[in-house]
C-alpha cells in the first residue's frame, strides 16, 4: 500500500473519531423536553420510595456505572435542597425489562416527573446540576414559578 494513501487514511480514521466523540460529548446531559408521556408510579419504576409532592429526580443506573454515583450525590443534594423533590434512584443491573419500557440506552439516565408523575424530561448521561434545577423551577404548579407571579 502507498505510504501516502496509508498515512491519508489513518488521518481520516482520526478526524472522523474526533468529529463523533466531540458530538457525542456535547449531547451528554442535554435536558430534553418530553411531551405527552403517561403518569407513573412508584410500582411502575419498582421503587419502593414514594414520588415527590412537587418533583421527582428519578434516575436509572447500573452497578457498573462509573458516573453514576456521582450523579446520586448531586442529584440526592438537589432533592433535599427543594421542598416536595425527591429523588428515586432505580439500578437496571437485574431489570432489563425496565431498560427496555423506558428506552434507557446510558447510564446514567434521569428523568424529571412533575407533581402527578408524568415525565417533563429526560437526560442522557451525567446532568448539570443548573439545568436540573431550572427545569424544576420551570415545572408546572412549581413554587417557584408561582411565587414569582
Amino acid at each position: 500500500m502507498d505510504p501516502i494513501l496509508a498515512l491519508g487514511s489513518v488521518l481520516a480514521l482520526v478526524a472522523a473519531a474526533s468529529g463523533l466523540g466531540l458530538a457525542w460529548r456535547a449531547r451528554q446531559g442535554r435536558i430534553t423536553d418530553v411531551a405527552d408521556a403517561p403518569a407513573l408510579t412508584p410500582a411502575d419504576v419498582a421503587s419502593t420510595v414514594s414520588f415527590g409532592a412537587e418533583a421527582t429526580l428519578l434516575q436509572f443506573s447500573t452497578e457498573h456505572c462509573s458516573r453514576c454515583p456521582g450523579t446520586h450525590r448531586m442529584l440526592a443534594a438537589v432533592a433535599r435542597s427543594r421542598p416536595g423533590v425527591v429523588h428515586v434512584e432505580v439500578d437496571l443491573t437485574h431489570r432489563a425489562d425496565l431498560a427496555r419500557r423506558f428506552q434507557v440506552l446510558q447510564t446514567p439516565t434521569t428523568l424529571i416527573l412533575d407533581r402527578a408523575g408524568r415525565v417533563q424530561a429526560r437526560v442522557g448521561g451525567t446532568p448539570h446540576r443548573a439545568g436540573i434545577i431550572a427545569h424544576l423551577d420551570d415545572l408546572p404548579g412549581s413554587l417557584h414559578v408561582t411565587l414569582a407571579r
